[in-house]
């Protein structure tokens, strides 16, 4: 089976994912107690405004019939429309999704620009001081909750000693005349760097404890392999072993955990961007719920499920890259 082949086979394979996804948002969403209507509306009830609202977004039928168009709407690309804002959702998500794409992509490459040395110096060197320091790093990560370590992070490094901004986020997209105290582009691109230093360190320490830990598994069987043992005999130099004939052989395990953590790294941002007050993809969520916006709720869920499925599609083609021995289907 070649590469073409193999990522059309594996879209046909989310399709009954996204169905499932799909059904279930759409049937726990409108479980919900309450009604949309009943907070656009307000305390005062108005009977008549009640009624026009239902006609208006369809909620005067019956769960099947809403379920089925609405499978047909998104069959053709539409999300429907935010009872809240009264915009397309996919609008919306447009809107928020690079603020949350940027916070996201700064957690990874913290935790990974982290993990991956410090689990590969622990393999080489276990048992010693360097070993100790990752082990004990990688069990706070795991086992702190992401919003804990936001919250101290902004009482010591934005209240106390006040070096960090503690909420909103700068996007370094913005022209110079939109982004208060910046005249240039490089004070902008400054701003952004600091309003994402303290949530990228929040949202990427569990990133980066999960893969340290992968890391120095990986990289600790790989150095005990035979071939290793090999090139060491003939006198092959320690760094050029870990370098050269450890390194790229230990990566499978990592590329899979990363691939398989897109998920958790977007649920952590819905916390994070409610604890630094960052409008992104999380304070949509967030907003759809307090306020139950079914279609708001309904396409972020959906859209987050989609990016999960492509970062596991991406996270197997990645496989045969890394190690030729992987293939996309039985040998012939």
């Amino acid at each position: 089976m070649n590469l073409a082949r193999y990522v059309l086979w594996r879209i046909v394979q989310t399709i009954p994912v996204l169905l499932g996804i799909t059904t279930i948002t759409f049937l726990l969403t409108n479980a919900m107690p309450g009604s949309p209507v009943d907070i656009m509306v307000g305390p005062e009830m108005d009977e008549a405004l009640e009624q026009a609202l239902k006609e208006r977004y369809g909620l005067d039928r019956p769960l099947h019939e809403r379920y089925l168009i609405y499978i047909s709407n998104v069959l053709q690309g539409d999300l429907g429309v935010s009872f809240y804002y009264d915009e397309p959702v996919t609008q919306k998500i447009l809107e928020r999704l690079p603020v949350t794409a940027l916070l996201v992509g700064s957690a990874y490459t913290f935790g990974l620009g982290i993990a991956i040395p410090l689990g590969v110096l622990s393999a080489a060197y276990r048992n010693r001081w360097i070993d100790h320091v990752s082990r004990v790093i990688a069990l706070f990560g795991v086992s702190t909750p992401s919003f804990w370590i936001g919250l101290v992070l902004i009482i010591v490094f934005a209240f106390h000693l006040g070096w960090l901004p503690s909420s909103d986020l700068v996007r370094p997209w913005r022209s110079p005349a939109q982004v208060t105290n910046a005249s240039t582009w490089l004070e902008v691109w400054y701003l952004s760097a600091r309003s994402l230093v303290l949530p990228t360190i929040a949202l990427g320490t569990l990133q980066m404890a999960a893969a340290m830990r992968i890391e120095r598994s990986s990289m600790t069987e790989t150095l005990g392999k035979e071939y290793i043992r090999l090139a060491r005999g003939y006198g092959v130099p320690e760094r050029t072993v870990l370098r050269r004939h450890a390194f790229r052989a230990a990566q499978l395990p990592v590329v899979t955990i990363v691939g398989l953590n897109v998920s958790t790294a977007l649920g952590g941002s819905v916390l994070i961007e409610t604890v630094f007050n960052i409008n992104g993809m999380g304070r949509l969520i967030i907003t759809g719920i307090q306020t139950q916006d079914y279609p708001l709720v309904m396409g972020t869920t959906l859209f987050f499920g989609v990016l999960f499925l492509v970062g596991v599609i991406i996270t197997d083609i990645s496989y045969a890259y890394i190690d030729p021995r992987v293939t996309y289907g039985d040998a012939e």
